[in-house]
Formats: C-alpha cells, sequence, structure tokens
C-alpha cells in the first residue's frame, strides 16, 4: 500500500471515529448527486438529528479507498457508531422498521 493510500485510510478511519453518525454519500445533503444518497438523506432527516457527511464526488481519493475499508462496493455508505449499517437498501429498510431512528437517537444520546 502506498503512502498516500494509508493516508487517505488513515483520514477515512478518523472520520468514522470521530462522527458518531456519518455518510459517505454522492453531493451533499443539499445538493444529493443521486438517487440513492438522496433517498439516504431523507430517512436520515426524518430522524431529525444532526449527522456528519462526505461527499465522495469531490474527494476521489476518498471514493476509491473506501470500498476497501468498508468491503462495501457501492455508495452511499452510512456508519453510525463506527460500524457500516449499509446502503441505500438497508438504510431505507431500518427506516421503515423505525429501527434506524433507535439507532440515530442512541449515537446521539451518547455523543451529546
Amino acid at each position: 500500500m502506498s503512502d498516500q493510500a494509508s493516508d487517505v485510510r488513515t483520514r477515512i478511519e478518523q472520520q468514522i471515529s470521530e462522527n458518531s453518525i456519518i455518510l459517505y454519500m454522492k453531493g451533499t445533503p443539499q445538493l444529493p448527486m443521486c438517487g440513492f444518497s438522496m433517498r439516504t438523506v431523507e430517512a436520515l432527516k426524518q430522524c431529525e438529528q444532526e449527522f456528519a457527511f462526505v461527499n465522495i464526488i469531490a474527494d476521489p481519493a476518498i471514493r476509491e479507498t473506501l470500498p476497501q475499508v468498508s468491503d462495501w462496493p457501492t455508495f452511499p455508505q452510512l456508519y453510525i457508531e463506527g460500524e457500516l449499517v449499509g446502503g441505500c437498501d438497508i438504510v431505507m429498510e431500518l427506516a421503515e422498521s423505525g429501527d434506524l431512528k433507535k439507532m440515530i437517537d442512541k449515537a446521539a444520546a451518547q455523543s451529546a
């Protein structure tokens, strides 16, 4: 692994550890750049808690490296409390069952 790749990996690990809720997405919550990112953001907004995000379009190094770190090939990727929750389909299922809000509320309470 090159120094640059390990630097990117370190940056990703820091982002995940420093933010109890973080979404790696295409675009921003205000301007999602794909339907999957948009649906995931909408589900998160329904939970009414702040979350961090990384625009992988603006950061190609993270876009390239994160799938190797997470062993998850697609975006968006949601992490709660340092754990990969999954992508859009999983987030939507969790939102429909009410589990997403519980997970988000618990993470927000622990980081408060």
